[in-house]
C-alpha cells in the first residue's frame, strides 16, 4: 500500500478548491488520504453521512483532481476510519441505515440547531415560528409552511425544530423526510401490498417533517394520499411543517385542494441574506468549525458571496482547505487566491439560453432543430434533455419551457422529464454526459 505524499495530495486539494464549488462541505478539511495504490486513491472520511455525501456528490470531483495531479487514470474511494482499520475496501459502499427509533426517516443533522442558526432580516419570521412550534407543536402556525431558494436554511430550520421537540419530548413520535422519498416509500407500498402500514406509520405521528414538498408536483396518486394524510394529522391537531423552493401557488400540477390547505397557517418566506447578516453567518460557521478568520477574511467572504448560505460555508471550507494543505497563513491573499472570482460566475441565474448552447454544443444539434417539429431520436433527444435541465436548473413554469421548444404544452415537457428522470436512474452514460452539461452551463462565461 502505497503513501501519499504530501505534495501530491496538496495538489489534489488545491484542483478541488479551484473545481468544487456547491460541492465542498465545510468537513472537507478533515479529509485524510491514505494510499494510491494500483490506480486507486483511498480517502479517509469523519463518518458514514459524510461518506454517503462524498459517495454521492464528490467522486467526480475527488477523481478529476486525482487524475490532473498525477497525470494518470486515477479511482477514488471513500473509507471510514472503522472500514480503513476493520472492513477494509470491499466494505466501502455500505447500505444506507434505517430509520431510528426516534422515527426520522432521514438522518438529522446534529449540527443544524437553533443556537447554530443566524437570524436576520431575510429569515427572521421563518426562524420564530419554528421556535414558537418547538416549543408547543400542534397549536400554533399548523401548517407551517417555509420557502426559498436553495441554501438559505430552510432544511436547517426543520432540523432544528425536530432537535428542540424530541429534546422537550422525547416520547413524541417525529417523522422527518424529503418529499421524494415520501413519493418513493408510497410507490414500494402500493408495489408490496403495504399501505395499511404506510398510512399508520405517517397518520400517527405527532410531528410530520417533509422538505420540498414541491416534489409532489405531478405525481397525482401520490397527492392524493398525502391529502388524506394532512387531513388526519390536522384534525388530531398534529404538527405539519413543509419546506418548498417555491410558495404553495407556485407549485406547478398542485391539487388545488392542497395548495389550499398549504395556505391555512403560516406561509414564510425566507430571502437572500444582507451584508450584515453574511458576515454573522461567516463568523459563527467558520467559529463552529473552530476556524480562527481574520475580520478582513470575513468581511472578504461575505462581501463575495451575496447568495446563500450553503456557498457562505463552502467559501469558508475552501479557504480552510487550502490553508492547510499549503501550510499558509490564513490571510487574506489566501482567501482570494481560494475563492478567484469563481463567486461571482457561480451567482449568475442560469437561464434556458444557457442551456440551449451547451446542449447544442454537446449533441451538436441546431437550435432551429431543437425548436422544430422534428421527432428522430437524434433531434428529439437533445431536446428532451432541455426541458429536463431547464425544468430543474430555473424557474420557469412548464408552459414557458414548452414555449422555447416551438410552443409545446406543458404535458410534452413533464413526459420529458420523467422520461430523462428515468433513464438517470439507470444509466451512468447518461448521468455523466449531464454532469458535463451542468459544467458548461455553470461556468459559462
Amino acid at each position: 500500500m502505497a503513501a501519499v505524499n504530501s505534495s501530491l495530495w496538496q495538489r489534489i486539494i488545491q484542483q478541488v478548491v479551484v473545481q468544487g464549488g456547491n460541492i465542498i462541505r465545510p468537513w472537507f478539511t478533515q479529509l485524510e488520504p491514505i494510499s494510491l495504490d494500483h490506480g486507486l486513491l483511498e480517502i479517509e472520511v469523519p463518518g458514514r453521512a459524510e461518506q454517503e455525501y462524498c459517495r454521492q456528490h464528490a467522486v467526480r470531483l475527488f477523481t478529476e483532481a486525482a487524475q490532473a495531479a498525477t497525470g494518470r487514470l486515477v479511482g477514488v474511494c471513500f473509507l471510514t476510519a472503522a472500514q480503513r482499520s476493520e472492513e477494509g475496501p470491499s466494505q466501502t459502499f455500505p447500505a444506507p441505515a434505517p430509520a431510528g427509533a426516534n422515527g426520522f426517516s432521514s438522518p438529522v443533522s446534529e449540527d443544524y440547531t437553533f443556537d447554530a442558526f443566524v437570524t436576520g432580516p431575510c429569515n427572521r419570521l421563518a426562524q420564530a415560528a419554528c421556535v414558537a412550534i418547538s416549543e408547543s407543536p400542534g397549536k400554533t402556525y399548523n401548517p407551517l409552511f417555509i420557502h426559498g431558494s436553495v441554501g438559505l436554511g430552510k432544511t436547517h430550520l426543520l432540523h432544528a425544530t425536530c432537535h428542540k421537540v424530541r429534546q422537550d419530548r422525547p416520547e413524541a413520535s417525529i417523522s422527518y423526510l424529503s418529499c421524494e422519498t415520501f413519493v418513493n416509500y408510497f410507490i414500494e407500498a402500493v408495489e408490496h401490498g403495504q399501505l395499511h402500514e404506510f398510512r399508520y406509520r405517517y397518520r400517527q405521528a405527532d410531528m410530520l417533517v417533509i422538505d420540498d414538498i414541491h416534489f409532489l408536483s405531478g405525481h397525482e396518486q401520490t397527492q392524493e394520499e398525502f391529502f388524506h394524510t394532512f387531513n388526519t394529522l390536522y384534525q388530531a391537531q398534529k404538527q405539519i411543517i413543509l419546506s418548498s423552493d417555491r410558495g404553495p401557488g407556485e407549485i406547478v400540477d398542485l391539487e388545488e385542494r392542497l395548495v389550499s390547505r398549504f395556505n391555512w397557517g403560516l406561509v414564510a418566506r425566507i430571502d437572500k441574506p444582507c451584508y450584515e447578516t453574511r458576515v454573522a453567518i461567516v463568523r459563527k460557521k467558520a467559529r463552529m468549525r473552530n476556524i480562527d478568520l481574520p475580520e478582513d477574511v470575513v468581511c472578504f467572504i461575505a462581501g463575495a458571496i451575496d447568495s446563500n448560505t450553503r456557498e457562505l460555508e463552502g467559501a469558508i471550507a475552501k479557504v480552510a482547505m487550502l490553508a492547510k494543505v499549503t501550510d499558509h497563513p490564513l490571510d487574506l491573499a489566501l482567501a482570494e487566491e481560494a475563492l478567484g472570482a469563481e463567486p461571482s460566475r457561480q451567482q449568475r441565474e442560469i437561464t434556458i439560453e444557457d442551456i440551449l448552447d451547451a446542449v447544442m454544443r454537446r449533441f451538436n444539434v441546431r437550435l432551429s432543430d431543437l425548436q422544430s417539429k422534428k421527432r428522430s431520436r437524434s433531434i428529439a433527444f437533445p431536446r428532451q434533455i432541455c426541458m429536463y435541465l431547464a425544468r430543474n436548473l430555473t424557474r420557469h413554469s412548464l408552459e414557458e419551457i414548452g414555449g422555447y421548444f416551438g410552443g409545446r404544452d406543458h404535458t410534452t415537457v413533464l413526459h420529458a422529464n420523467r422520461t430523462i428522470g428515468r433513464l438517470l436512474d439507470r444509466d451512468k452514460q447518461l448521468q455523466a454526459t449531464l454532469d458535463l452539461v451542468r459544467q458548461d452551463i455553470q461556468f459559462k462565461k
